[in-house]
């Protein structure tokens, strides 16, 4: 069964489209992500997918049903951005207040243990710190024991170790059966949860597969080595797309193979350890041998999703 249906969806603020003719079906049970730059209109997505805006054409359907159907809010949750709670209300009375809108729901308390909230269940929500605030936003999601969640940025403001905590308690619910879609600028987290990710930008869907075929399907390969070579020669090879520099080697490059004799782009001093990105690896790879440069630490390997994603939109654009 489809859970979400969106077909032909449109909208526009003033001249700018945020959203240009999307269509996405979303089966029960599956995990899909939604990445896209700054405007790309995935927000705007979600929010006509959850029926708090209406498009200026098209339909979607959550359940075979309209989103704003009374039948639908009852199995779906929602973490989005901008979350306004009652600011004098405690942690607990904040999710208790929301599991009253549900036909049925979790246990308040075991909720908070989920959202890690425990600690702060008598606080009141406007001494909450960023993070805090974030996962009283999941609380609030989850304790109508949703089947469609629905994620806008959910980690946004969490660190590293509580980004973690939180995807392992998403990735309890996927293996419940529950239906996620959300929205994230963590390459990690995509590759790492994502059944499947769709890739917008410009309000049109791009790309719509696998993490790893959605990789796959950018012929840019990554390069990595050490080289004595300059970044500008790197940078001058055949098929080179972009070249960063991440750190210098401990001293020069070491050991006979790769390197080859002559002076054409040897540099004087401590080797570099250097990223490419390269259409055409094979040939790039040649052309070094042949300059004479010193080259150790080769590795070519398959563009991985943050690589993709930066092909898909442009490099040049922040994500």
């Amino acid at each position: 069964m489809e859970y979400i249906q969106a077909r032909g969806l449109r909208k526009t603020y003033g001249t700018t489209r945020a959203v240009d003719g999307i269509d996405l079906s979303v089966p029960a049970g599956q995990v899909v992500a939604i990445l896209g730059p700054n405007g790309a209109g995935k927000t705007t997505l979600i929010e006509m997918m959850l029926g708090m805006r209406r498009p200026d054409s098209g339909e979607v359907r959550l359940f075979g049903e309209r989103p704003d159907a009374r039948t639908v809010k009852a199995r779906v949750g929602a973490m989005l951005q901008d979350t306004d709670v009652p600011q004098a209300l405690t942690v607990t009375e904040v999710v208790a207040l929301v599991r009253r809108y549900y036909p049925r729901g979790l246990d308040v308390a075991d909720v908070l243990r989920r959202a890690d909230l425990t600690a702060k269940a008598g606080t009141r929500a406007n001494q909450l710190s960023g993070g805090q605030r974030q996962r009283l936003s999941f609380a609030m999601a989850i304790v109508g024991d949703p089947d469609l969640l629905f994620l806008d940025e959910p980690t946004a403001a969490l660190d590293i170790e509580a980004r973690r905590a939180f995807w392992e308690q998403v990735r309890g619910y996927a293996d419940r059966g529950v239906t996620v879609l959300f929205a994230s600028h963590h390459m990690a987290e995509v590759e790492a949860l994502a059944d499947r990710v769709v890739v917008v930008h410009r309000g049109r869907v791009v790309a719509d597969d696998t993490p790893g075929q959605v990789a796959a399907s950018v012929v840019t390969r990554r390069i990595e080595l050490v080289t004595d070579a300059t970044q500008l020669r790197l940078e001058g090879l055949p098929g080179t797309v972009a070249v960063r520099r991440i750190g210098d080697a401990a001293g020069p490059v070491a050991g006979a193979a790769g390197r080859v004799a002559g002076a054409a782009g040897r540099v004087a001093g401590a080797a570099g350890r250097f990223e490419m990105d390269s259409t055409s690896p094979e040939e790039a790879i040649r052309e070094l041998f042949g300059s004479g440069a010193r080259v150790d630490r080769l590795v070519v390997a398959d563009a991985d999703m943050e690589t993709a994603f930066l092909h898909l939109i442009g490099e040049g654009e922040v994500a």
